[in-house]
């Protein structure tokens, strides 16, 4: 295959899934630097080192970075959190001119659209990141899951024929990339798998010990079963992004735990400390995600005439917490009331 290092790319936000997605895109060929804050610039001084759950790695011994006022790109790699996307976007400005290609890296549903906004005559592509990144230490970052990062195009002669090249470059064992025409769908699908972050958030307590309480579990059900009704009316077939089918996952969460221990030993085999990004948030005073998240799944059963009570308590609750009106440790208990009505 032959390389591309002509066109020029920008990750815009290197924080843990934005300088992996660098050091990939460098270690695979491309001519790439990131826009990143003078903290990350000193941390990766002394280079930027890779490595997966499956023994990958790479390494970029003199990681390139750029800045916003440097001129514009060819492609642009968003990875910045929805809830900074406002703000960036005149930050991008300096990045961007009319044939800039910008790739959306962003959980849940609608951080798009805010970019089509702010660059309405560019092409803006939506990307799902499966895999959580972790820093084992300063300069080493980790892919602790599986998954393919999708990039959305069109599978036809002479439309994102860019697009479908970058794909062939970047795929790789580090990180496995391909392509779809539907990725809303996939979106969905992984937005389904982040209504776990505000349980977490809520519960202040890591992912698997979470998940291993059926209290938990059957609250995440709730979520689930309300994100299944409203796409189920919008006709969208959800693709499976794990083991179960979606339609399934709900009824996996309320078997007892001794059952879901042998039936979801896959889904348990997490670092017993992790948590997600948006407890990271909430515990340290940052609006979260929330409103891209259960906020998006409302927002969309709006539309179809779907009542979702328990995402709208979801959301009032991390609203609540945000605005200090409430703690952080709910128990199961205390959750279920809440979103069981």
């Amino acid at each position: 295959m032959q390389l591309d290092s002509t066109h020029q790319h920008v990750v815009f936000g290197a924080g843990l899934i934005g300088g992996f997605l660098y050091g990939t895109l460098a270690s695979q060929g491309f001519s790439v630097a990131m826009v990143a804050r003078p903290s990350v610039k000193e941390k990766l001084s002394g280079g930027l080192q890779l490595s997966d759950y499956q023994n990958n790695t790479a390494t970029i011994a003199s990681p390139r970075f750029t800045t916003k006022e440097s001129g514009a790109s060819d492609y642009v790699w968003l990875t910045v959190k929805c809830t900074a996307i406002a703000d960036v976007a005149a930050d991008m400005m300096g990045c961007v001119n009319e044939n800039t290609t910008i790739f959306c890296c962003q959980n849940g549903l609608g951080s798009d659209g805010l970019i089509k906004q702010a660059f309405p005559n560019n092409r803006v592509l939506k990307v799902m990141v499966p895999f959580n990144v972790v820093e084992v230490s300063p300069g080493h970052l980790h892919r602790g899951s599986e998954g393919q990062l999708t990039l959305e195009c069109q599978d036809s002669p002479n439309v994102d024929k860019d697009v479908l090249s970058i794909i062939k470059q970047l795929d790789s064992p580090l990180m496995p990339v391909s392509g779809s025409e539907d990725i809303q769908a996939i979106l969905w699908a992984k937005l389904q798998l982040n209504l776990v972050n505000a349980i977490n958030a809520l519960a202040d307590i890591p992912v698997k010990p979470m998940l291993e309480q059926r209290g938990y579990r059957r609250v995440m059900a709730l979520l689930m079963e309300e994100l299944l009704a409203v796409v189920g009316k919008k006709n969208i077939i959800l693709p499976k992004l794990t083991a179960l089918p979606p339609s399934l996952i709900p009824r996996l969460m309320k078997v007892p735990d001794v059952v879901f221990r042998v039936l979801a030993n896959k889904m348990l085999a997490v670092d017993p400390n992790v948590r997600t990004s948006m407890w990271w948030d909430l515990s340290n005073g940052k609006h979260t995600e929330i409103e891209f998240i259960n906020g998006a799944i409302l927002e969309e059963a709006r539309g179809v005439g779907v009542a979702c009570p328990a995402n709208e308590a979801m959301v009032r609750l991390i609203r609540e917490v945000e605005r200090g009106e409430r703690s952080q440790g709910m128990s199961s208990e205390e959750l279920w009331r809440e979103c069981s009505g």
